[in-house]
């Protein structure tokens, strides 16, 4: 039998893409702007971290990173890869999670389907909450954005989930869990941060900024503020996750319109400021918790209602 690779067969995926340390470590500089910092994060030595990028650089022959003393900055290619990542280890940490369902054998398993901005700001107390409350309850979460949950929900592949956008759709059972406000941010040398007055929503529509993706809540809502504008304009940078929206703001590639939660931490840090607007642009909208008509909850989805209702009074009106 001849041992010349067959050129007709294609190569394994796992020869081809980067691996799940790699990725993890590519979002972490994402989010702190530092190789060292997002070292320390993930436990290994600032020299290995360093390797470890260059390598992935060499590997796929693109330029991920700008060094210089004071930090790394992602390129756009960087930017694109980083979000493309964030979709890969989403889904790993989702085969994590089913494996240890089956492992485990566990009982009462609760199949959440959450928007993104609640997946990492509001569900992750509300869950220990409910451990805590109901032990043997095990909850797999489902991350997309509002609309891919409101699709998980009708096709009964969630029993309980949680949207951001403006409109929930007549045909599913939905109750208010908390508020949250979308905000205006740019990094801290742009023109914006000179303003005397509030931003109007005309010069909001008209210019280019990044932006999540179609679909997503926090894109529904700025559509929906700034129709009487005819707005958003064409977007500078269109991603399905905020981490690298953020990051390309604190870089001054261009304003951002994300989620007050998502960006607390940058605000306090100084990586990023907030651009007053204009109070005839709506930009507040209220969290839901939605699931089918026909399908009474189970009792840990009706306790984890409840929490977020009791939690969720708490975030920003």
């Amino acid at each position: 039998m001849s041992n010349v690779p067959d050129a007709t067969q294609p190569v394994p995926a796992s020869r081809r893409l980067p691996d799940l340390h790699t990725l993890e470590l590519l979002v972490a500089i994402a989010e702190t702007g530092s190789i060292g910092r997002a070292a320390a994060r993930l436990s290994i030595t600032q020299p290995s971290a360093s390797a470890r990028m260059r390598t992935l650089e060499r590997r796929l022959r693109l330029d991920l990173l700008d060094r210089s003393t004071r930090g790394s900055r992602l390129t756009p290619a960087g930017l694109l890869l980083t979000d493309w990542a964030r979709e890969v280890l989403a889904q790993a940490h989702r085969l994590a999670e089913s494996l240890a369902v089956l492992q485990s054998q566990q009982q009462g398993q609760l199949r959440i389907a959450a928007s993104l901005t609640l997946a990492e700001h509001l569900l992750p107390a509300w869950l220990m909450t409910l451990r805590r409350q109901i032990p043997g309850v095990h909850a797999v979460m489902r991350v997309s954005n509002s609309q891919q949950v409101i699709a998980a929900v009708r096709h009964g592949e969630a029993d309980l989930g949680f949207i951001e956008g403006p409109y929930v759709p007549q045909d599913v059972r939905a109750l208010p869990v908390g508020h949250d406000r979308l905000i205006v941010v740019t990094a801290p040398h742009h023109g914006w941060t000179r303003r005397s007055v509030p931003l109007s929503g005309a010069e909001l529509a008209d210019t280019p900024l990044l932006l999540r993706e179609a679909g997503s809540g926090t894109r529904e809502t700025l559509e929906h503020a700034l129709r009487p504008w005819d707005g958003p304009s064409v977007p500078v940078l269109e991603l399905g996750s905020t981490a690298p929206l953020r990051s390309a703001a604190a870089q001054g590639a261009a304003p951002a319109v994300l989620s007050r939660l998502a960006v607390a931490e940058d605000l306090a840090a100084g990586r990023l400021v907030e651009i007053p607007v204009a109070e005839d642009v709506r930009l507040a909208r209220t969290l839901h918790a939605v699931w089918p008509h026909d399908t009474e909850l189970p009792e840990s989805a009706r306790t984890l209602l409840q929490l977020a209702r009791a939690q969720g009074a708490g975030s920003e009106r």
